[in-house]
């Protein structure tokens, strides 16, 4: 009886062990294990996104993630993820149902044969005195180049000297006009314009401002207001990778991509700072140009992964920029044996074989 409770207790040991490594494999896939949303309003758009990095040389797969509390609603990006690439948990703090301080356990399931679950932890404090409509600065898409405004209205019910003191941004992509709009016994009202400003160059634009108040509680101070818009270039190529795979020295490869704008260009140049490369143009001023890249790779073997910047008329940071992969493959020099040898060799395959099955 004492030898079977002690197997069971050692099985038992080893299994912990076993799931407790699983875990701490799955973990260091992740940036962070845990995020403080701070204090934020009622009604903010309120979203952390968890980055989770393939370390290793097997495809992983996450089969899901649950949350502990309605507080938090979480999602997964991209859930397949091979090796160094990314995968993220997006976890979005719930402020229009729930107010005062909440958190949530978030698990993250993995699928097997690399079974392992993950908790991740997000926790923070939605004030029901201040109100933010709509709950974050939405730019959507714009045109490179141009000036967007949007409006959001900051509402305070509360002591009736409220104030917000300044509204701040680490860096100079908006400018901010405040206005108080109405203050009575109880409810204060802000306008905020935020202007986006036309020299931001072309991409995914996800920042925030803070809106700073004279609340006496310094953790309260401060509340976060999240910008988010996408700027589309005034000149795209397609494809913006260019995958030519295996290549071999001394055997050219031809490739055309497509160069659009929404108003008629010209091509000025094609340029990556590559002898091995070549571009044909045409010199013609319209919206669309079909532009073709001859690779003839050097001797050199190895990947390779090189820029080209196309220049146009419409000013310097007018252009776009295309990334061309290969991997040159040079040929194994090869030699026909002689008859003899090849007879030779043949037969010590076969001894190896025989004896190989001899040995088992």
């Amino acid at each position: 009886m004492m030898r079977t409770a002690t197997i069971s207790l050692i099985l038992l040991t080893q299994l912990l062990v076993g799931r407790a490594s699983a875990q701490q494999w799955a973990e260091r896939m992740f940036n962070t294990l845990e995020h403080d949303f701070g204090t934020v309003a009622r009604g903010a758009d309120t979203v952390y996104r968890f980055e989770v990095t393939n370390l290793y040389k097997q495809t992983m797969h996450i089969s899901g993630v649950r949350s502990s509390c309605g507080c938090t609603i979480p999602t997964v990006e991209h859930p397949t993820i091979k090796t160094h690439e990314k995968a993220y948990i997006v976890a979005k703090f719930n402020t229009r149902t729930f107010v005062g301080r909440h958190g949530a356990t978030l698990t993250i399931t993995f699928d097997p044969p690399f079974a392992a679950e993950v908790q991740i932890r997000v926790h923070g404090n939605i004030r029901s005195d201040v109100v933010f409509q709509p709950g974050a600065v939405q730019f959507g898409s714009v045109d490179e180049g141009t000036v967007q405004e949007r409006r959001i209205l900051v509402s305070y019910a509360g002591h009736s000297n409220w104030k917000i003191t300044d509204v701040t941004n680490d860096n100079d992509r908006f400018e901010v006009e405040l206005n108080e709009v109405n203050r009575n016994s109880n409810k204060v009202t802000y306008s905020l314009l935020v202007r986006l400003k036309g020299n931001l160059p072309p991409g995914y634009l996800k920042d925030r401002l803070t809106v700073v108040t004279n609340d006496r509680s310094a953790s309260s101070q401060r509340i976060p207001l999240f910008v988010e818009g996408r700027v589309i270039p005034e000149i795209s190529v397609t494809p913006e990778t260019l995958v030519l795979g295996d290549v071999v020295p001394g055997e050219p490869v031809v490739r055309k991509v497509v160069v659009r704008g929404k108003k008629p260009f010209k091509i000025l140049d094609v340029n990556c700072g590559d002898d091995c490369f070549t571009f044909k143009k045409d010199d013609a001023s319209k919206v669309l140009h079909l532009v073709e890249i001859t690779y003839r790779p050097a001797n050199k073997p190895g990947a390779l992964k090189i820029p080209v910047r196309i220049t146009t008329d419409r000013g310097a940071k007018r252009g776009a920029t295309i990334m061309v992969s290969a991997h040159v493959v040079v040929p194994a020099a090869t030699t026909e044996a002689p008859a003899e040898a090849k007879t030779q060799a043949s037969v010590a395959v076969e001894n190896v074989q025989v004896a190989d099955s001899a040995s088992k």
